[in-house]
């Protein structure tokens, strides 16, 4: 516990908050519906760390600061390659599934919704992403975040498949002969 605190020490760097989705939510009671608002919120650091957090609570500003908090406490080391990511992914939630695809310099951040915000909070500049399934915005960030914490890193690909660390990247990044 004590790592974690470390690598994601909150005095030490800024970091990106987005909110993606506010939902007011009802539960009934005797006396009729009692309302409250869900918020999903996107935290990152741009340089591989992201978070997803979701809050609960009467008031807007209270859900927001919530789900900040939320996602703060969960945010996870993404590996990287220069501005996209090392391999393809697909991750699943409920009935969303993403698929993460690298994609070469300049092409962008190509997703929509919940995907881009993960994705470009995690510091993601090049990526070619599908959005399958349920279009539920809190399951879909949710797979976003599922699919990037699948993938690994180069080294670590490299040593497990006994193959040179090029043979592991992406055809851009190879170096040519």
């Amino acid at each position: 516990m004590a790592l974690r605190r470390d690598i994601f020490d909150e005095e030490n760097e800024e970091l990106e908050e987005r909110v993606v989705d506010i939902t007011r939510v009802a539960k009934v009671i005797k006396g009729g519906r009692r309302f409250a608002f869900r918020t999903v919120v996107v935290v990152g650091d741009g340089r591989g760390n992201v978070g997803v957090g979701v809050g609960k609570a009467r008031a807007v500003p209270d859900s927001i600061r919530k789900g900040t908090e939320r996602a703060r406490k969960n945010m996870r080391r993404i590996p990287l390659v220069g501005t996209t990511i090392p391999h393809t992914v697909i991750g699943k939630r409920g009935g969303a599934v993403v698929m993460l695809k690298p994609a070469s310099p300049g092409t962008g951040v190509i997703a929509g919704g919940a995907v881009r915000a993960v994705v470009e909070a995690a510091g993601i500049r090049d990526i070619l992403t599908k959005s399958l399934g349920s279009s539920n915005i809190l399951n879909v960030a949710y797979a976003t975040l599922e699919a990037l914490s699948q993938l690994k890193d180069p080294h670590q690909l490299a040593a497990m498949r006994g193959k040179k660390v090029e043979d592991v990247m992406p055809f851009w990044l190879r170096e040519r002969k």
